[in-house]
Order: C-alpha cells, then structure tokens, then sequence
C-alpha cells in the first residue's frame, strides 16, 4: 500500500461526520464566509475544514469572527501558498468521513446539495466521485462542469474554432458540454470540474491523493484521468445546481494564474498523452498553450493599464522570462523520450510566493 494510502486510512474513529468538506483559501474575500456558511448549513452531519494558503485580504479573519466558534469547523493556517494540489491533500489525509466534498471557495451550496447528492452516488455504487450543475451568478451553465477530457486533439479543434468550421463532423467536437443540454437523469463523463467533487473514500483510497506537481490548475483532470483509469466512474447529477462566483481568488494577479492554469495543461498533456500522440503533433500542441497564454496575458496586462502599474511591470518581466524559457526548450519530444518540465517556476521572492492564489476558480 502506497504511503498516502496509509495516511488515508490513518483517521478512522468509531463516530464521524458524514460527509468532510475541503476548501483550500487564498484571498478569498468575504464569498469564503458565504461559502463555509452555505456548507455547515447543510441537513446532513458534516465537518469542514478549511485550509489557507497565506491569505492577506482579511478573509481568513472575516471568517474567524463569523463562524470561527462553530466546533465543526477547523481552520489550518499553511502561512504561505502551498499551491492547490498540496495545500488540498493537507486536508484530505486529516478528513474522517465517508464522502469527500472538494469545493472552491468561492461555491455556495443549497441546505439539501449534499443530501441529494449522496444520495444519488449511493445509487451508482461503481461511480468514484461526483459533480453537479455549476451555475454562474447570472443563472447561466457554466463552462467546465461537465465536458469531455482536453485531449491534445480536442483542445487544438478549440483553440482554432475547428468546431465552428465542421459543426457536424464528430472528430472535430468540443470538449466543452454545456452547449449540449442538460440530461435529464445522472449520466458518466469524462471529466468534471474541481470546483465542486464529491468523492467516495474507498476511491479515494484506491485513487490516490491530488498530483502535488500541479501548482494551480488540471489537478482536477488529472484526477479524472486517474479514477478512470482505475475503474471508478466519474458522474454527473444533473438536478442539483451550485452557483460559483467563479474567478473571485483569481482576480488580483491574473498572469500568475494563466501561467500556472497554461503550465499545467502541458503537464497533463505530457503525462498521459505523450505516448498516444506522433512527435509532431506535441510540439504543435504546446507551441499552441504557449501561444495561448501570451495572447491572454497581453489581454491581461492591457486590461490592467495604468491601474495597477507595479504588477503590470512584473508580469511583463514574467512573460519575458517565459519567452526566454520557451527559446531554450527542446522542440519536441520524441517516442520513448522521458517526460520534460516546458520550463522552470518564475523567480520570485519568496515574498510574493505567500501572496499567488491557490488556484483559479
């Protein structure tokens, strides 16, 4: 048994909630309060337990003097940003409960959210984890809660609109679903989204943790990729909705967050597709994510302008040095090449490290 494995089983009192819900925090505003609140509002028995990854806005604090008395709520303060992934796993080996719910802190949930979903999972004994609707503020399905797994194919037919061009042709479809309608009864995907994954502990058993070498970003579809691969079923419960304030930890250095959001699409490429794919076509592929992030990051830092002028410059000095980083890497990695990184982390102080955000929602 791997050594995670055994930290999972380490907890397992005779009398547990029923349901551990994690959230990991960085900067999260006053929407993080709302969202515990949602949580511990909840009609079953849950505990919750939030960590933070350096928070500088207050929100750690707001939330103290809001619901800090309430004894199922346990707060673990990391000092500093851990990343996602890590910062995640931190609090899913201190979980005791039969059913997992990941949930970004920027999700409100319904009182009954978590009933139903059970109940629902119970009902699919080989599903491993589950998802819901994800609403946007406005009402609207929001994009990524349920889709199909980006494979390196399926994300070049979206970066160029191939699915605009051939709108009937099935090799040219977008790994995004929600343009589909919604089904009328729980169906299996691919992938869901991080944002809100109920997970079964026995699968999370055989599963395993989240892959610490995700910072920010892809951990969840990795994750799908891993219960899939192990047998677990991913499903989605299409009758229960979560409305997500989707970007709220995002929104005060959006370069860092595309960078990491872009760094790790690579890895998840690099990881399981590698070997599915010609050695030209990976090459293109993360020519294209590349490509990608210097276009939103100019869109980026031209939104930004004159408003914050200090973080503009460091982001510029950010994507200076991932072009650099880009001129030095290999072109392309050849069938049976071990795996390579596309370029180290930015340099930067430790300071600012404290201050990314744990992931972008």
């Amino acid at each position: 048994m791997r050594r995670q494995d055994t930290e999972l089983d380490a907890r397992h009192p005779q009398h547990r909630m029923l349901v551990s819900a994690i959230i990991v925090n960085f900067n999260g505003g006053p929407i993080l309060t709302a969202a515990v609140r949602s949580v511990l509002a909840s009609s079953v028995p849950v505990e919750l337990l939030v960590g933070d990854n350096g928070s500088t806005d207050g929100s750690l604090e707001l939330l103290r003097r809001s619901v800090g008395s309430n004894a199922r709520l346990h707060i673990i303060e990391n000092h500093r940003n851990l990343g996602f992934s890590r910062a995640c796993n931190h609090l899913l080996v201190q979980a005791r409960s039969d059913y997992l719910l990941v949930l970004n802190p920027d999700a409100v949930i319904q009182p009954d959210t978590l009933a139903r979903m059970i109940e629902t999972l119970a009902a699919y004994p080989d599903a491993g984890v589950a998802g819901c609707v994800l609403r946007n503020p406005d009402g609207t399905e929001q994009a990524g809660c349920r889709r199909s797994v980006p494979t390196p194919w399926r994300s070049l037919v979206r970066v160029f609109h191939l699915d605009k061009l051939f709108p009937h042709h099935p090799r040219f479809r977008n790994f995004l679903l929600t343009e589909q309608p919604l089904p009328e009864t729980p169906i299996f995907l691919e992938a869901i989204s991080g944002a809100f994954m109920l997970v079964r502990r026995k699968a999370l058993q055989n599963v395993g943790l989240l892959d610490e070498k995700y910072f920010l970003h892809c951990e969840d579809l990795d994750w799908c990729m891993r219960f899939r691969e192990t047998g677990w079923k991913i499903l989605f419960v299409p009758d229960v909705e979560v409305v997500h304030y989707r970007g709220t930890c995002s929104k005060t250095r959006p370069i860092f967050v595309l960078w990491h959001k872009h760094k790790g699409m690579i890895r998840f490429y690099r990881k399981f597709f590698r070997h599915q794919y010609p050695w030209p076509l990976m090459p293109l592929v993360v020519a294209a994510v590349w490509t990608r992030f210097m276009l939103l990051a100019g869109m980026a830092l031209f939104r930004q302008g004159a408003s914050e002028p200090v973080n503009a410059d460091r982001d510029r000095k950010a994507m200076r040095t991932v072009a650099h980083d880009r001129s030095r890497t290999p072109p392309a990695v050849g069938p049976g090449a071990e795996s390579l990184e596309i370029h180290p982390m930015l340099v930067i102080s430790s300071t600012e490290a404290e201050h990314t955000h744990s992931r972008m929602s």
